[in-house]
């Protein structure tokens, strides 16, 4: 057997169990298929793409959000592993004015509470560790209490060499040199430089919440300074938590306040790694996904802070001023160009979650709003930002896109979070087909068969559940509703502002787009399409029946990348100060296919998209004449019995069923069952998108 590199890791053929995760450790030899999957299930194993679980953020950090029902052993199923290394559970009442409550019960039994200064309580858990999540023991009121108030967020922070890590010492434990003097020395395991460590006392109250931040003085000698978790005051200068000591990768060194370092106490700290372009995460393993940097405010338009991703969280605060320790996150809402007010909470308050514009997410990192609190004029911030998930090419359908049909009631079991909702009316005369996405929130939305500008109603979409997705529309009528998760080769949604100069613009699909749509916000402009078939000279809309027309000025005339897209200068879709969405897909091989065929009029024509189990979605368009963007999906009818019901994404038209507009099942994608012109004329050009059948 030969030897293989699984991120910076080596299996040969001697056979030894790991010892640990295999970003940081060794194992060897030839599995069978059921030690493989308990390896695979304990995260301890390469997953089908040959690289460790724990490589990818989804396994190591989440933001789950959740109603309380009061119910004790409440588990949270978030799909992070915290029984083998242990980890940290962070919870907060979005809706009530409770503490925060910090539980890591593999090192302490009981929890900490924030912006209290007391002392561990240590007569029970708020949680318990399970492979897949935590359990909620007891329904307390800040983490399950039955009130229709109490929306609860939890964040899990999984222990990986280079994300995070948790330190306890004392005077009888072994990780501590000369405990209780100046110059004391923890040793931790980290596997870097930390970026950021918060310290607290466990058995003594009336001790502060001691922060290490490498941005502290704008990031020139940080360790000579100091700022506390659980107040807004400004960072202080002085030798009496660090020693004026820079951290190292093994250890970190304490001064001489109690808060840290009295011989007779015991402590616990939270190490948060800063990746500089040495995390080693994701799939190709040269990933970073924590950052714990500086930026300086400027009091002017919202602030761009490239931390080379798009995250999914993220921690502020002023250092060189007072201020809060504002926390965001992609699950409870965030700021998109200046229109969608973030949901604030506060890491040194216990106050309920606020709505207010402070932060936005982009491709490359985030943006800072004009503000005092966050962008500041000559203010030094810190921020610590946590890569968005979807790191991992899918490799089951049903993990990445999910369709029902809906006759009572909105909600959707969707099975994932929701970033791209289509839903449209089946039942009834006409309806649109209506666009939202995680990016902007549950009242935005477009329309595809209109140029109309984005527009807004309360409670159209609800994006913010974990596993479901509440439309908020009438249920009067029936309903199907197309849910996509934005994931690595999948699907990804960019948000730019247009600079009215041809420009290229990032993006995390991290691959090659082979169909794009792009949408003016701000204002009415037409649906723009590109797709590979058809090449960056040529567009098609979505809104209309049109061919598809010459264009060089679209896409400016240049490919896209697997980083980046190109776009010219027309106002459609690059006006200078306008707001735009782009939704990205590809090809994954058994999940996804964009392609494209020449029709020859038969009834039988078969289109491979190299699946195993046939399609469940399907969207066609011919591009050489006149035709609608047709969808068919399996939820209602991809058959051989009878006509299948499709629906127009460029019409307001009502569900039809033609035989001539037939599309029938087989193993690797769909057969043309009809002739018609809008999906196989002899000798017309179609481009089409469809997603597999989960394999049987």
């Amino acid at each position: 057997m030969t030897t293989r590199d699984y991120t910076a890791n080596v299996i040969s053929a001697t056979k030894v169990v790991p010892d640990g995760n295999f970003k940081d450790s060794k194992a060897s030899g030839v599995w069978d298929i059921n030690e493989a999957l308990d390896l695979i299930k304990g995260g301890n194993w390469p997953n089908v793409a040959n690289i460790n679980p724990a490589a990818f953020v989804n396994a190591l950090f989440s933001t789950f959000v959740y109603q309380g029902d009061g119910n004790s052993n409440r588990d949270i199923v978030n799909g992070i592993n915290l029984s083998d290394n242990g980890g940290l559970v962070w919870l907060k009442s979005r809706g009530t004015s409770y503490n925060h409550y910090l539980n890591n019960p593999s090192e302490f039994t009981g929890y900490a509470q924030i912006p209290s200064t007391s002392a561990w309580t240590t007569s029970g858990n708020f949680v318990t560790n399970n492979n897949n999540g935590f359990r909620i023991p007891v329904a307390y009121s800040g983490a399950n209490a039955t009130n229709s108030t109490q929306s609860m967020v939890a964040w899990t922070f999984r222990k990986q060499p280079k994300f995070f890590d948790i330190v306890t010492y004392n005077s009888s434990s072994g990780n501590v040199t000369n405990f209780g003097s100046a110059g004391a020395t923890v040793n931790h395991n980290l596997g870097s430089v930390p970026g950021m460590i918060i310290v607290k006392c466990t058995d003594t109250g009336s001790t502060n919440w001691k922060v290490y931040h490498r941005g502290l003085n704008g990031g020139t000698n940080p360790e000579e300074y100091e700022i506390e978790l659980n107040q807004n005051g400004a960072q202080a200068d002085t030798a009496n938590s660090w020693n004026d000591t820079a951290p190292t990768s093994t250890q970190f060194t304490l001064g001489s306040s109690g808060d840290v370092n009295n011989g007779s106490r015991s402590y616990v700290a939270y190490l948060f790694a800063h990746n500089n372009d040495d995390g080693g995460f994701g799939e190709p393993g040269d990933q970073d996904i924590i950052k714990c940097g500086t930026y300086t405010g400027n009091a002017g338009n919202p602030q761009v802070i490239d931390v080379g991703f798009e995250p999914q969280f993220l921690m502020v605060k002023a250092a060189s001023t007072s201020g809060d320790w504002y926390v965001v996150d992609n699950m409870r809402g965030v700021l998109i160009d200046g229109d969608y007010p973030c949901n604030n909470l506060y890491w040194n308050k216990a106050d309920a979650e606020e709505l207010a514009g402070s932060f936005g997410f982009f491709a490359n990192g985030f943006t800072a709003a004009q503000s005092s609190n966050t962008n500041g004029n000559g203010v030094t911030f810190i921020y610590m930002a946590i890569r968005r998930g979807g790191m991992q090419t899918p490799s089951t359908p049903s993990d990445v896109f999910h369709v029902q049909s809906q006759d009572d009631g909105s909600t959707y079991s969707v099975g994932f979070p929701t970033d791209l909702v289509l839903i449209n009316k089946t039942g009834g005369s006409s309806n649109n087909t209506y666009v939202g996405t995680r990016l902007t929130g549950d009242s935005k939305f477009l329309k595809t068969a209109e140029d109309s500008a984005q527009a807004s109603s309360g409670g159209l979409f609800d994006f913010d559940l974990q596993n479901s997705f509440d439309q908020g529309a009438s249920t009067s009528s029936s309903w199907v509703g197309y849910h996509w998760a934005r994931a690595r080769g999948f699907c990804d949604v960019v948000a730019y502002t247009g600079t009215g100069s041809a420009t290229t613009i990032a993006h995390n699909l991290g691959a090659v787009p082979e169909m794009m749509w792009f949408k003016r916000r701000n204002t009415a402009d037409i649906w723009t399409v590109y797709h590979a078939a058809l090449g960056e000279g040529k567009r098609v809309k979505l809104h209309t029946t049109d061919a598809a027309e010459d264009d060089t000025a679209s896409f400016n005339n240049t490919a896209p990348t697997s980083s980046v897209f190109s776009i010219g200068t027309v106002n459609q879709i690059n006006a200078s100060g306008s707001t735009y969405l782009a939704f990205l897909f590809a090809t994954v091989a058994g999940v996804s296919k964009v392609g494209s065929y020449t029709g020859d009029g038969s009834t039988s024509k078969n289109i491979d998209c190299g699946f195993t189990n046939g399609a469940k979605f399907v969207l066609i368009r011919r591009t050489d004449d006149g035709g609608g963007w047709i969808v068919f999906d399996a939820e209602r009818g991809l058959s051989t019995a009878a006509a299948d019901p499709f629906l127009y994404l460029d019409s307001t038209g009502a569900q039809s069923q033609n035989v001539a507009f037939d599309l029938d099942p087989n193993s690797s994608g769909f057969t043309l069952g009809g002739d018609a012109g809008y999906i196989n004329a002899s000798g017309g050009t179609y481009i089409f998108y469809a997603i597999a059948n989960d394999p049987s």
